[in-house]
C-alpha cells in the first residue's frame, strides 16, 4: 500500500501543478509512468513524462531519480523510493521471461525503424557556441546508440544522451545533445544505429551561412524603393494615358 498510495500522492501533484491554467481541458494531457523490462541494453527503465515531456527517469545502476528538466525540483522524499520498485522490476523480469518461452518463435518481433532529426537549439551564428539537437523517433524496442561526426571524424566530447521518453504510440524518444561551434563547411552527422540487427539511420545537418540582419535591411530597403519607382512610372503612365483619352474624345 505504501508504493501504491505514494504513488497516487505523485500523480496527484504532478497534475496539479501541471494542470493548474488548464484546468477547463484536462483530457488534452496526460500523465504516464512507464516501467519496461528487456532482454536488450537498458535491461530496465522507468520513467514519468507529461505530454511526452520527461520529467523524471530512474537510474537503476545508481538507484535513483534524475530529474530530466533544467531547475526542476528533486523527486519528493518517500515516494516510490528504490527498495519499493524492486517488486515492480522482478515481475517485470519474470512476466518477460514467461513470455519470452511463450511467444519464441511463435509471433514475429515489433521493431521499428528510428526516424532522426538535427536542429540547433539556439539560431545559427557562425562562430559561436552553440547545441545540436537528435531527436529520434519511433524507437521500438528501446535499444539503440546514438553517435556523432564531423566531416567524418567521430565525435567523443561534449555530448549528453537524454534516457528514453515514452510516447502516446507505446514506442519512446530519444534525445542527444552536441556542444558545437558552427562554422561554414561543416558537415555533422548523428548516427542512429539498432542493437539487434546492428542497422543504421544517419541524419545530416550542415550550417547555412545566415545572411547578416545590415546586408538583409538593405535588401529588403533597395526592393521597396525599386517597387516604389515602379509603381510611380506605372501611375504616371496611366496619367497620360487619361489625359490622351480625354483630348481625343474632345
Amino acid at each position: 500500500m505504501g508504493a501504491a498510495s505514494g504513488r497516487g500522492a505523485l500523480v496527484a501533484a504532478l497534475l496539479g501543478a501541471a494542470l493548474g491554467s488548464v484546468r477547463a481541458e484536462p483530457s488534452l494531457h496526460t500523465l504516464s509512468e512507464v516501467l519496461f523490462c528487456q532482454p536488450d541494453t537498458p535491461t530496465r527503465g522507468l520513467s514519468v513524462a507529461f505530454d511526452s515531456e520527461q520529467l523524471f527517469s530512474f537510474d537503476f545502476p545508481k538507484s535513483q531519480w534524475l530529474p530530466q528538466l533544467p531547475d526542476a525540483p528533486s523527486w519528493p522524499a518517500g515516494i516510490e523510493q528504490p527498495d519499493e520498485l524492486n517488486f515492480d522490476t522482478s515481475l517485470c523480469l519474470d512476466l518477460l521471461h514467461v513470455l519470452n518461452q511463450i511467444a519464441s518463435g511463435q509471433m514475429p518481433e515489433a521493431a521499428g525503424i528510428p526516424v532522426a532529426d538535427i536542429f540547433l537549439q539556439q539560431p545559427l551564428q557562425l562562430g559561436y557556441p552553440n547545441t545540436l539537437v537528435c531527436m529520434v523517433g519511433n524507437v521500438f524496442p528501446p535499444a539503440i546508440t546514438i553517435s556523432w561526426q564531423r566531416d567524418g571524424i567521430p565525435i567523443t566530447e561534449g555530448i549528453t544522451h537524454l534516457t528514453y521518453t515514452p510516447v502516446d504510440d507505446l514506442g519512446f524518444m530519444l534525445f542527444s545533445y552536441l556542444e558545437v561551434t558552427p562554422r561554414s563547411g561543416d558537415i555533422y552527422s548523428c548516427i542512429v544505429t539498432r542493437e539487434r540487427d546492428n542497422t543504421s539511420v544517419v541524419a545530416y545537418w550542415v550550417p547555412q551561412n545566415p545572411i547578416p540582419s545590415d546586408v538583409l535591411a538593405m535588401a529588403v530597403c533597395g526592393a521597396v524603393t525599386a517597387l516604389g519607382i515602379l509603381l510611380a512610372l506605372l501611375g504616371l503612365g496611366l496619367l497620360l494615358s487619361a489625359r490622351r483619352r480625354s483630348n481625343w474624345g474632345k
